[in-house]
């Protein structure tokens, strides 16, 4: 198109998409099939240290329309303006996306700023323009999938299709067949595999149980953590164009409870500090409460209770499923966990520190 350099074509598109990013989710997850929910930020989440676990994905066809809104007559213009008609979908030869979309018109050219000026905004899924004859710039964001077309008008209606090859994922964890409850865990998501060694961004982050993430076709891979200690899980995911994605993934984990007592079953003493670490010395977390309740991965672990100038200590293993209670006494003895304990003693009893 005559006036219109392919760098010009770019940074609209980059400009758009920063606004799409920016704007708010176009629903919630309760109330639509294909929306946009969970945070998006520039900063990196610290790698976290658990192990690889996998994804379980069921593929289903995303919602079609019955028929191209293009195929309609065009509408009524009045004198010196013209119609643009847009709608998008997930590719050539593929259905076309039938919500959720963001469009944006902006001006062909930068103003004096260097800003593309955003003209006209609509969100649905197919969009008719009226503007004055010129030269646009039509974007359309579907969640973090995007794509941008330059647009000459002069008289006649022009219609457009933009391709925009995404999919969606649903997540959920859970542990053995558990499901673990909304707000007690959250996903984030990169590009590329877990196993590629370059070093990346997250794409969104914190997004809760049940949301819905609509991503460009490709690989990711997804990093879930339950608490906010050691259960993390990384697991690849394709996002196949027109699908939606349910993934589970599996955590070996339990919750566990302390507390420390003068005497076997008594009450919890408080302002307690606790440090919980590996068996090599490695401190995993340390809080001070009278009930300290952590999500543990599966696995052996030494505990430390300072309470009043004395320190008391002992081991337990956390049983993948299993959630339980680990109690120290200040008396010499066996200090032993509650029945139906995860956490169950290796060896020694609880003790003071030599």
């Amino acid at each position: 198109m005559a006036g219109w350099g392919p760098g010009q074509l770019w940074r609209c598109a980059i400009a758009g998409l920063a606004l799409c990013l920016a704007a708010p989710p176009a629903g919630s997850a309760q109330t639509k099939s294909l929306l946009a929910p969970g945070q998006i930020a520039p900063s990196e989440l610290a790698p976290g240290t658990g192990r690889p676990g996998a994804s379980i994905a069921f593929p289903s066809p995303l919602a079609q329309p019955p028929a191209s809104p293009l195929a309609q007559s065009g509408p009524l213009v009045p004198a010196g303006r013209v119609a643009l008609m847009v709608a998008a979908r997930y590719g050539r030869d593929a259905p076309l996306i039938s919500g959720g979309l963001i469009w944006r018109v902006y001006a062909a050219n930068p103003d004096a700023n260097g800003m593309f000026r955003l003209v006209k905004e609509e969100r649905t899924a197919a969009a008719t323009f009226i503007l004055p004859p010129g030269n646009y710039v039509v974007h359309a964001s579907f969640g973090l999938a995007s794509a941008a077309k330059a647009v000459q008008l002069r008289g006649d209606t022009v219609r457009e299709v933009l391709d925009i090859a995404a999919g969606g994922i649903r997540l959920q964890g859970r542990v053995n067949d558990v499901r673990i409850p909304a707000g007690q865990i959250s996903f984030d998501i990169y590009p590329g595999s877990q196993f590629d060694t370059a070093e990346r961004r997250p794409i969104a982050q914190n997004v809760m149980t049940g949301d819905v993430v609509l991503l460009p076709e490709g690989t990711y891979y997804i990093v879930s953590t339950y608490g906010d200690v050691n259960s993390v899980v990384r697991s690849d995911v394709q996002v196949q164009a027109a699908k939606l994605t349910d993934v589970v993934v599996t955590h070996r984990a339990a919750v566990i409870t302390f507390k420390l007592v003068n005497d076997s079953g008594g009450e919890a003493l408080a302002n307690t500090q606790w440090t919980v670490s590996t068996p090599d010395g490695d401190v995993i977390k340390e809080s001070i409460g009278a009930f300290p309740r952590l999500v543990l991965a599966e696995g052996d672990y030494h505990l430390i209770a300072r309470n009043e100038g004395q320190t008391y200590q002992r081991d337990f293993k956390v049983i993948n499923g299993v959630d339980g209670e680990v109690e120290l006494s200040t008396h010499n003895g066996e200090a032993a966990p509650a029945p139906a304990a995860a956490a169950r003693a290796l060896s020694a009893p609880a003790a003071p520190a030599r």
